[in-house]
């Protein structure tokens, strides 16, 4: 027989609104329809050793959920981008002498590709703080001050600060390598208030429990009028489209 399917409850509706208040309230989370962030982050592997700088520019825009992403870093460099259905991307060229070249093509999101896609629109912060305003979407409280939401068989759980109410971590399964998923954990910082909501602006990346990322926002944009053409063009010299320094 088939397993019921999952229900949100009472106690993780409850630490949803707790959280979405800390942040700024649903209805100033819900205000924004677009929204555009530019990270830099130094980057290790699995031992220990520096990878370089990456730099990563995030575009995002509500209705209708679409998600561009452009990055630039060592053997990770490319561009992605996804409508919630279907969408392509710019993969890098590993094999290159060249550790910042992309493979100069774009390609249709298929298997793992679009897996990763999906799971990470899904998993993105400004969908996942009003889980309870999306259809299909379920929040639970596996433990006190954890906070579970699922969606489409994707599950992040974010541990709040028992004070503030504010995240203090979020947990999931990373699929940047669709071949390879790892459990991942990303710790926040250096809240600051934009357009009324906060977000963190430190982040530590961790892979396996390994440190493999901190991470600096630079620049967010809130609400500057993106353009859907925009987050959908390919870029003709198949590079990411991010501003220079």
């Amino acid at each position: 027989m088939a397993a019921a399917p999952q229900r949100s409850t009472p106690e993780g509706q409850r630490l949803l609104h707790s959280m979405q208040d800390a942040l700024g309230g649903a209805r100033n989370i819900g205000a924004i329809h677009d929204y555009e962030e530019l990270i830099r982050a130094e980057a290790w592997d699995a031992a220990g050793n520096a990878l370089g700088e990456v730099r990563k520019r995030t575009r995002w825009i509500r209705q209708p959920n679409l998600l561009r992403v452009d990055q630039i870093g060592p053997r990770g460099t490319y561009v992605l981008y996804f409508d919630g259905t279907s969408g392509w991307e710019i993969l890098p060229d590993v094999s290159s002498a060249d550790q910042y070249k992309t493979m100069g093509t774009a390609i249709e999101l298929v298997g793992g590709e679009l897996q990763f896609a999906k799971g990470y629109l899904s998993g993105f912060e400004l969908n996942l703080w009003l889980a309870n305003q999306h259809g299909g979407w379920t929040v639970t409280a596996p433990r006190p001050d954890v906070l579970r939401i699922e969606h489409d068989g994707n599950a992040t759980d974010f541990t709040l600060d028992g004070t503030t109410k504010l995240p203090l971590s979020s947990a999931g399964v990373s699929l940047a390598d669709p071949d390879r998923p790892v459990p991942s954990q990303m710790r926040y910082d250096g809240w600051k208030e934009y357009a009324g909501v906060r977000f963190p602006m430190r982040r530590a990346n961790y892979l396996s429990g390994l440190k493999r990322g901190e991470v600096i926002t630079e620049t967010i944009r809130v609400n500057a009028g993106l353009r859907p053409q925009d987050l959908a063009a390919k870029p003709a010299d198949f590079a990411p489209d991010i501003p220079r320094r």
